[in-house]
């Protein structure tokens, strides 16, 4: 309710700021012999920046210092004797229950009758504050839209001064994505160094066994060889591609350059489809379905395929990642200049040569792109490989057998009660660091593609 309330409010200021600013902006631009320098528009974006700004300063200093107070005013209220009896622990669990009681939800146990003042008064403080940080919002708001207003003039240079906001918001939109970035690499790096202080960092990267203790006891930690997993992963990820690649990129080709537009019309939303379907589905239907049938179809042929093993994850997860493919590579052959192909036919090249020797290669970053993306969701799926590659970590080269991948390690490694102090449950910060790498090193070897097919194309 109370978010309710704030956002109505910056909604409420910014449309009376807007108005204000459009009304000022406009007049001038009406009045007869007067030169304005920026358009109505400026100007009521102008006093509406000026009066969002203060006002959500003042959200966000209650945001910040809003709880120590509030944690404060509670602590005036517990008895000092009972104050002093409890651990930082024991402080935390009182809080929380005059919170409860404050909230209106009911508590465990039986309420001491200073419990239930202290919810009474924190129910009074929360509202008081509540109503005075509302009101102060709303204060600076307008007097800030008041000053902005005061300041339009007709060569007041409104649009500058709202260009420059707008790019400092799109720097900060950068900043955040960069350091989103930045601040998962820390953590993982961080993580990971405390996980090699505990296992040697050889023993993990070229070890051949995954056998975790995760109730050691006496410093016997088990064995954490990275090799089962990454074989793994590179084993389903492979399959995933072999399947995906082909069939997305020519169903691409045919849908842009061959089918009817009757047929491309229902072809491609169908092949879309697939992308919206949850990937525990596909779990499903590798187990239930295409690991029984590839298990039948090795039988009648001599060989021995389990229903759950790299192959199953591998045919499905190809087929899950084919609306990928198929879709943006589609798109980016219809983005290339019909120029190119007209040039192509006039020189006498068929259709399949325009395909091969120029749509191809002016389409190739983009192809890459799409490729790209399907590697990075193949090596980072869960869900499939959980329920049809067997979760063996076991390092063997035959597709048919289970296998164990890294992302269900990590999923296994962190699952349950864990506290983050042994190598059990650091090594999934290691095994994630890993997969990070793997990913920018696909980055790197994508780039290098791109860059030698663009040469050569120009």
């Amino acid at each position: 309710m109370n978010s309710l309330i704030i956002a109505a409010l910056l909604l409420v200021l910014l449309g009376l700021a807007y108005q204000t600013g459009w009304a000022r902006g406009g007049a001038l631009a009406t009045a007869t012999g007067t030169k304005v320098h920026s358009r109505p528009q400026y100007h009521a974006s102008y006093v509406a920046v000026w009066t969002l700004v203060p006002a959500l300063i003042v959200l966000l200093l209650w945001a910040v210092f809003g709880g120590g107070i509030t944690l404060n005013f509670i602590r005036e209220q517990i008895p000092a004797d009972v104050l002093a009896g409890l651990d930082a622990n024991g402080l935390n669990a009182l809080v929380a229950r005059i919170h409860a009681l404050a909230s209106g939800y009911g508590v465990v146990g039986e309420i001491q009758p200073y419990e239930a003042a202290a919810g009474n008064a924190l129910r009074s403080f929360q509202f008081i504050t509540f109503l005075g940080v509302v009101a102060a919002a709303a204060v600076a708001g307008l007097g800030a839209m008041l000053y902005a207003r005061s300041r339009i003039t007709a060569r007041h240079r409104a649009r500058n001064a709202v260009e420059r906001v707008i790019g400092f918001v799109l720097f900060a939109c950068s900043a955040i994505a960069i350091l989103t970035t930045a601040g998962i690499v820390a953590s993982l790096l961080t993580e990971a160094i405390k996980f090699f202080t505990f296992i040697n960092p050889l023993d993990f990267f070229f070890g051949t066994v995954w056998a975790p203790n995760n109730a050691a006891t006496g410093g016997d930690y088990g064995k954490y060889g990275l090799l089962p997993l990454l074989m793994g992963t590179l084993m389903i990820t492979v399959i995933a591609m072999c399947v995906a690649v082909p069939v997305g990129l020519m169903a691409a080709i045919y849908l842009s350059q061959y089918a009817p537009r009757q047929l491309r019309a229902v072809a491609k939303p169908i092949i879309e489809i697939l992308a919206g379907i949850p990937t525990i589905v596909f779990g499903f239907f590798a187990l239930v379905t295409v690991g029984p049938f590839l298990r039948d179809i090795g039988a009648a042929v001599g060989l021995n395929i389990n229903a759950t093993s790299a192959l199953t994850a591998g045919v499905v997860m190809g087929i899950m990642i084919i609306p990928f493919v198929s879709s943006l590579s589609d798109d980016i052959l219809n983005q290339v200049p019909r120029t190119l192909r007209d040039g192509a036919y006039g020189l006498g090249a068929t259709q399949s040569e325009t395909i091969r020797s120029v749509l191809l290669p002016a389409a190739l970053p983009g192809i890459v792109g799409a490729f790209l993306l399907a590697v990075s969701r193949a090596v980072g799926e869960t869900m499939i490989v959980v329920l049809a590659a067997g979760n063996s970590p076991v390092l063997r080269g035959s597709i048919f057998e289970p296998v164990a991948t890294i992302t269900v390690s990590i999923v296994n490694q962190l699952t349950g009660d864990t506290d983050f102090a042994g190598p059990q449950s650091l090594v999934g910060f290691a095994l994630g660091l890993t997969l990070f790498v793997i990913t920018l090193g696909l980055n790197i070897f994508a780039l290098y593609i791109v860059r030698r097919f663009r040469e050569q194309y120009e």
